[in-house]
């Protein structure tokens, strides 16, 4: 159980709210404004970690919010060289924590995301309303208003069982274990909500410490959730908080979509989360169950002739980026 003493904030009402860019200055700037329509409902300040895009997004962030007179409310910082997701979130989240006033919230969003009206206030109240709760994460939407999924059970050698067989029969009967394929309408308690719209209690980073810098990108939010649970706090889906996800546009990966091989840093973080959460055991039951399963989809679409939506050489990439892999490269380092 938390200890309700560790609940305690410097500041219960305020919010610090995360933007980290790479690339997409122009989203980022959208996001800004709509965040903007909601300084009346809520005290949050902004800060946008620029991580190296060399593409003079920090110069155009820092023009907008001269522009738009943000500056109040809203600051951006360089991070020197693109370290990754939880290494530009990190030195925000560093920056609020050690402030005078440090605000009880921390907000992880995505910059290719537009706020609708109300939802960080319902993040707040959600949280402020439960005490046992520290992270909580939003709906979210495509541009059409279509709800995406966005809380998740944790990865395992289940998951990834019926991630690779993706058959019917089969996640019936992995029900219990896996991610529920319809979407809540109303809050529930989670294993996990993606980062794209993730806040999180203060205190929770006393318990849990930073987003892990190892991961250069995906399953950063996981691994954060993951700890956390260890540690007593809840996550929670509150879908009355909404905002829009443009989803790729800031990493450049969507898997309905994508005509490029997924890149290596997507290999690194799962092999990472698996190791580092379950051990090795764990982690080589997961690969096999997930390369056997999708080993068997991919000769069921040759025979069905359907379309194969993975990205290309997904599987040869998964294996070759597999623990099985990295293991025979070490022993070969050894000898």
């Amino acid at each position: 159980m938390v200890d309700s003493r560790s609940i305690i904030s410097k500041d219960s009402r305020a919010v610090g709210v995360v933007i980290v860019n790479y690339k997409t200055a122009e989203l980022t700037v959208e996001c800004i404004r709509s965040l903007s329509h909601e300084r009346g409902l809520n005290s949050f300040k902004v800060i946008v970690v620029d991580n190296d895009s060399q593409d003079n997004s920090y110069e155009k962030i820092a023009a907008a919010i001269l522009a738009e007179q943000w500056e109040k409310w809203v600051q951006v910082e360089s991070s020197g060289r693109n370290g990754g997701f939880s290494f530009g979130n990190n030195i925000a989240i560093k920056q609020f924590m050690k402030d005078e006033n440090s605000p009880g919230f921390i907000y992880l969003l995505n910059p290719d995301t537009v706020v609708r009206p109300q939802a960080i206030s319902q993040l707040v109240l959600f949280l402020n309303d439960n005490s046992s709760v520290g992270i909580v994460g939003s709906r979210i939407e495509d541009a059409n208003q279509i709800p995406l999924h966005s809380s998740f059970k944790f990865h395992s050698w289940i998951t990834e069982l019926d991630r690779g067989f993706s058959l019917g029969i089969l996640t019936k009967m992995l029900r219990p274990w896996i991610s529920s394929e319809s979407i809540s309408s109303g809050a529930e308690k989670t294993d996990w909500v993606s980062g794209a719209s993730m806040m999180i209690r203060s205190s929770v980073f006393d318990d849990v410490g930073l987003l892990d810098e190892s991961y250069f990108m995906y399953y950063e939010e996981t691994d954060f959730c993951f700890n956390a649970a260890l540690k007593g706090w809840e996550c929670w889906y509150v879908p009355s908080s909404r905002i829009v996800h443009f989803v790729g546009q800031s990493s450049g990966i969507n898997n309905t979509k994508m005509k490029k091989r997924m890149p290596s840093f997507w290999f690194d973080s799962r092999r990472r989360f698996f190791l580092k959460n379950y051990g090795i055991f764990h982690a080589v039951l997961a690969d096999l169950t997930w390369f056997t399963g999708l080993a068997s989809w991919k000769l069921r679409n040759v025979i069905q002739k359907k379309r194969d939506y993975y990205p290309p050489f997904f599987l040869r990439d998964g294996v070759e980026n597999s623990f099985f892999y990295w293991f025979k490269l070490s022993s070969r380092g050894k000898r």
